[in-house]
């Protein structure tokens, strides 16, 4: 009899002991899921929400044009193709030999064909009906452009073409347009300055999160802009090209997005 109740108590604290064994398992695994699951939202965090860090970055640069283009145009009328043919070819010569005198080379001018234009008039009779159209006669244009490297020579010709009006031209005298021949070599420079700046920007914000920058993962080229110095001119999305300013400055942006670690 002593032997069995023995028995049954020995069972008793050995089932106690189980359960007791088994609380422990179940609570460590529920300790263990619950860490696992919270290492998991922070890796998510990392890498899934983000997308790593992006930045823009910015650069820009005055410079003086080097190039200038000036257009003019002329016009001369006859009641016969040849006649206005004569007198605008009149013209013609005078507005070269103006030019030559002043310093400009035939190799810097270019004068374009002539457009013939015929002049149509209306007759009408005493009670302002039209009784027929009839050619009056015929207009001639042509135009003119200069380009070169000297450009304070050609913009003081371009402000004072009194001798020319003077001398009977019918001449029309466009604003000066100012290009840079080097603005390839100028864009690669901004590009680059752009790329360090926004790079730098990103090294800065990945310190102050305790992230390490890892791959490239995409880089955007912005909108190339050149406008006149101290302007107030807006950017436009498609880019805005500046040709009536001397004094110029030229901007670009580009954004970069990196992996972090």
């Amino acid at each position: 009899m002593e032997e069995n109740t023995n028995n049954r108590e020995g069972n008793h604290i050995m089932k106690e002991w189980k359960g007791i064994i088994i609380a422990l398992i179940a609570g460590a695994c529920a300790i263990a899921c619950v860490t696992i699951f919270s290492q998991n939202i922070v890796n998510y965090k990392k890498t899934s929400g983000s997308g790593g860090l992006t930045a823009t970055g910015s650069a820009n640069c005055d410079f003086e044009s080097d190039l200038i283009v000036w257009r003019g145009s002329f016009s001369s009328e006859g009641l016969t193709a040849q006649e206005a043919y004569r007198t605008i070819k009149k013209d013609a010569d005078q507005i070269k030999k103006y030019l030559v005198d002043n310093g400009v080379s035939e190799d810097e001018m270019v004068f374009s064909s002539v457009t013939i234009n015929e002049r149509w008039e209306s007759e009408y009779n005493e009670e302002g009906d039209r009784i027929r159209d009839y050619l009056a006669g015929y207009s001639l244009y042509q135009d003119v452009s200069i380009t070169s490297t000297d450009i304070d020579k050609i913009e003081n010709i371009s402000r004072d073409i009194s001798g020319l009006i003077e001398s009977g031209v019918q001449f029309a005298s466009e604003e000066p347009e100012y290009y840079y021949t080097k603005l390839d070599e100028l864009k690669l420079q901004l590009i680059e300055e752009a790329t360090q700046n926004a790079k730098a920007r990103i090294d800065l914000m990945a310190q102050g999160t305790g992230a390490v920058t890892g791959e490239l993962l995409s880089a955007n080229l912005g909108v190339f802009q050149i406008t006149a110095q101290n302007s107030n001119t807006e950017y436009s999305y498609g880019g805005y090209f500046d040709t009536s300013s001397r004094n110029k400055t030229a901007s670009i942006t580009v954004k970069l997005n990196y992996a972090v670690n």
